[in-house]
């Protein structure tokens, strides 16, 4: 029993950042409706709070319906927070090299696929896989144009899809030519397409639409993740910045 007590001291360091992170959450949240809701920014005033019972009848409303918000939400702060970690690290590599060095190393990448795909395929083949480079290359520098030189708006909405869109066309078309890729990045692609259409995009039969327009096979893949690194970019631009908010890098 003697060991009880320092067994709950040990917790505490793990469990005081969690109530933390989860009251600034909330304290974000809300922010939203009313001011001077962070303690941090107002130190001396204190939170701002309504006076009539009416308007603090709706504050505590508000505060309820953010409570589950927060509890769902959180785990996107981490994921966000780990993302943060990679993207900071990314960036450093691409300070080192600059705008000119990573066009140049995309495009060197990408020119050996090219090339590769003039021998083994026909002009149509061929013609594919070199706009699928020029659209890589292309990405990877506006994602480099849009973090530096723009500011969070720039950097959630423009770098990270482009940076999405360079990082996913590569292995997808290597598959177009590759037996062993294909055997893996097709079936997988296949089962995302069907889960994305059942489950996300039944409004309206808007995934019966889709089906009716357009053939899942060949150059459809590449098209595919061409639009999935979009909103994928923004989800990921999205959890970082919800990191930065209740998570600030030191």
């Amino acid at each position: 029993m003697a060991d009880q007590p320092g067994s709950e001291t040990t917790s505490r360091p793990v469990i005081d950042p969690i109530l933390t992170d989860l009251i600034r959450l909330h304290e974000s949240w809300m922010g939203l409706i009313y001011p001077r809701q962070r303690r941090d920014h107002h130190p001396v005033l204190g939170k701002w709070r309504p006076e009539s019972q009416r308007g603090l009848l709706g504050y505590r409303i508000w505060a309820a319906i953010g409570l589950p918000l927060v509890l769902v939400g959180y785990p996107l702060v981490l994921l966000g927070v780990i993302l943060r970690f990679y993207t900071r690290s990314l960036d450093r590599t691409v300070k080192r090299l600059g705008l000119v060095g990573v066009i140049l190393l995309v495009a060197i990448i990408w020119g050996i696929l090219t090339g590769i795909a003039r021998i083994q395929f026909d002009t149509t083949g061929f013609l594919a896989v070199a706009a699928a480079a020029i659209v890589a290359t292309v990405s990877a520098g506006v994602a480099v144009i849009a973090h530096s030189r723009g500011g969070r708006l720039a950097t959630v909405a423009i770098a990270y899809p482009a940076a999405m869109t360079a990082i996913f066309l590569p292995p997808v078309v290597a598959a177009l030519f590759s037996p062993t890729v294909g055997d893996v990045v097709f079936p997988q692609s296949e089962q995302l397409a069907i889960w994305i259409l059942d489950e996300l995009l039944f409004i309206g039969g808007l995934n019966e639409f889709i089906r009716a327009q357009f053939d899942l096979e060949g150059l459809g893949f590449v098209g595919m993740w061409l639009a999935i690194s979009v909103p994928i970019g923004w989800f990921f631009g999205l959890i970082v910045t919800l990191a930065d908010v209740i998570k600030p890098r030191e």
